[in-house]
């Protein structure tokens, strides 16, 4: 039985009941622009790691990176998640590399985690013109993510949930994949 997407919204709310979405995959992936998507469909708070980062930090990204080092970055990362992971009914989208630290999974799994998966050769045409990405600034920025892909696809492949990313999908219509996919992870509460 195919639900149309106003049927998949209120099964997928009375499934969720107000567990936060972490959105998890490799920058570039859209965890952003469709987590922005999901918290509209779903009536969700839209939340994202890296904006709380530079917004508590007053710096960029790019300068955290430079003037602390990625380590002090991943650390505030975490200090983050901790917090958002007190609230209810948010859809956050999380950096590229907050599944490295063991402890971010424990923030996490308090929630439902979405794994954006996109092939390296879409994620590279999305970010060609980027220069905001520190971990990017590199000679051969192809190489790169596929490196940081293979090292994190482990930690990605813990998700609750996988979204294959396909070139010609909008991000509205992963938005609806992943709300139609969500039922395939939650079951509904049996009253007891």
């Amino acid at each position: 039985m195919k639900l149309n997407l106003t049927g998949a919204k209120r099964l997928v709310s009375s499934l969720l009941q107000g567990v936060n979405l972490y959105l998890i995959g490799m920058m570039g992936a859209g965890k952003t622009t469709v987590g922005q998507l999901l918290a509209n469909h779903l009536g969700y708070r839209f939340l994202d790691t890296d904006d709380v980062i530079t917004q508590s930090a007053g710096r960029s990204i790019n300068q955290l990176f430079a003037e602390e080092g990625e380590a002090a970055f991943r650390q505030l990362e975490s200090d983050v998640l901790a917090q958002v992971c007190a609230y209810t009914r948010l859809t956050i989208a999380t950096g590229g590399g907050i599944v490295l630290r063991q402890e971010n999974w424990s923030y996490l799994h308090h929630g439902l985690v979405v794994w954006l998966d996109v092939p390296v050769e879409l994620l590279y045409t999305r970010l060609a013109e980027d220069t905001t990405r520190p971990l990017l600034q590199d000679a051969d920025p192809q190489g790169k993510l596929r490196s940081l892909l293979e090292q994190r696809t482990p930690l990605y492949s813990q998700a609750d949930l996988k979204i294959t990313v396909r070139a010609e999908e909008t991000p509205e219509e992963i938005a609806h994949r992943v709300i139609e996919a969500i039922p395939s992870v939650l079951k509904p509460q049996v009253a007891q």
